[in-house]
């Protein structure tokens, strides 16, 4: 669906050189994911939102769906830039803001969380040092697994530039792998997402000609298959809980359920949020969803990581009743959203300062930027 809507249907609608559709399409997803966040850490305070229905739905294609818009937008550094280039260029632009708000997530630990801690250290617990590593990769996950994914593609379009069979192979051996360590399974999880943007964007005219042809038929089968796996989603099918290893048929039915339905709710999802942005583009939230917070998405997941992982730290909300939870939760996202667009107005045109928090360039120099690295 998303070929068809970007190539075909809608009409683009730019500023700054960004397409707005998908600029709405990430602003979306990036509230579905401080939403889910909010669900797991105040409106549950256990493990209760494993069964919760919003939760799974938005587990279900928010990170599939958001890998999937980056493997289609890195199309062009992909096939264009040297090596070299490509994967500089992507490291200023991931690595770069994460390793800063990781030295801000350490040092707020060190200095002011020490004092409100108030969990003890439960035997077997992992020492400092194995700590340290498993937040340095796992508070911000995506981001390490996004330039990973791009890291790969960019090898194989190396030695591969045109044949998607290359591209196909990887995806095969990289879900296969019986890797369960650190973030490696949810690299294995979002890989096949990758590559499946990166195909559509080498594929556009003709993707655009099926879904043109067939596009009831497609619509209506895809919905059927989100609807039925979401029916028997379950805590195993998570990648969180399932960790994308098969080592028997109920985990081989666990994994082959979780890219199944992860992918048939995309399809769903990137179609109705273009459609959303179709319809609605004249609405003040709709644009302000497109042009705020679509271009503030990095900053915006590197802000909510942070804050959920000290709020691993504290103990809180065990007397809220469900009206208070919810309030919590309202106040929690919002500040979020605004702390994240205050700091992006505030140090967006200066120099260093716009790299190294939000990955980006100053404005002045956006102009020189590829189109596919915005």
């Amino acid at each position: 669906m998303l070929m068809h809507h970007v190539t075909g249907k809608i009409m683009r609608e730019t500023a700054h050189d960004r397409d707005l559709a998908l600029d709405f399409t990430k602003g979306a997803l990036i509230i579905l994911v401080i939403v889910g966040h909010l669900i797991q850490y105040i409106l549950y305070r256990n493990e209760g939102f494993w069964a919760s229905g919003s939760f799974k739905w938005i587990y279900m294609f928010h990170m599939p769906l958001f890998m999937g818009i980056s493997g289609y937008l890195s199309s062009r550094a992909l096939l264009e830039k040297s090596f070299t280039q490509a994967i500089g260029d992507r490291a200023m632009q991931l690595l770069v803001p994460m390793l800063f708000w990781f030295s801000l997530l350490e040092t707020l630990k060190l200095t002011v969380f020490p004092k409100l801690t108030v969990f003890p250290r439960p035997a077997g617990a992992p020492d400092n040092d194995l700590q340290f590593l498993n937040d340095f990769a796992g508070t911000y996950w995506f981001v390490w697994a996004a330039f990973i994914c791009f890291l790969l593609a960019k090898t194989i379009s190396i030695f591969n530039h045109s044949s998607p069979w290359a591209l196909f192979v990887s995806v095969i051996l990289v879900v296969l792998a019986p890797l369960t360590f650190s973030i490696f399974p949810l690299i294995k999880y979002t890989y096949p997402f990758f590559c499946l943007g990166f195909s559509f964007a080498q594929s556009r005219e003709r993707w655009t000609s099926i879904m043109r042809s067939h596009r009831p038929f497609l619509i209506m089968s895809v919905s059927i298959v989100a609807m039925m796996c979401f029916l028997v989603w379950r805590k195993d099918t998570y990648v969180y809980n399932n960790l994308a290893l098969v080592q028997d048929l109920q985990s081989a039915k666990n994994v082959l359920l979780m890219f199944l339905g992860s992918a048939a709710a995309s399809a769903v999802m990137i179609e109705v949020l273009l459609r959303s942005w179709n319809i609605g583009r004249s609405n003040r939230v709709v644009r302000f969803i497109a042009v705020k917070l679509g271009p503030s998405t990095l900053v915006l997941y590197l802000i909510q990581g942070t804050v959920f992982r000290l709020m691993d730290l504290i103990q809180y909300g065990e007397l809220w009743d469900p009206i208070m939870r919810s309030a919590a939760a309202a106040f929690l996202g919002t500040t979020i959203v605004a702390v994240a667009l205050a700091l992006r107005w505030t140090v967006r045109d200066i120099p260093y300062l716009s790299q190294l928090m939000l990955g980006v360039p100053p404005r002045s120099f956006v102009c020189r930027a590829s189109p596919a690295d915005k």
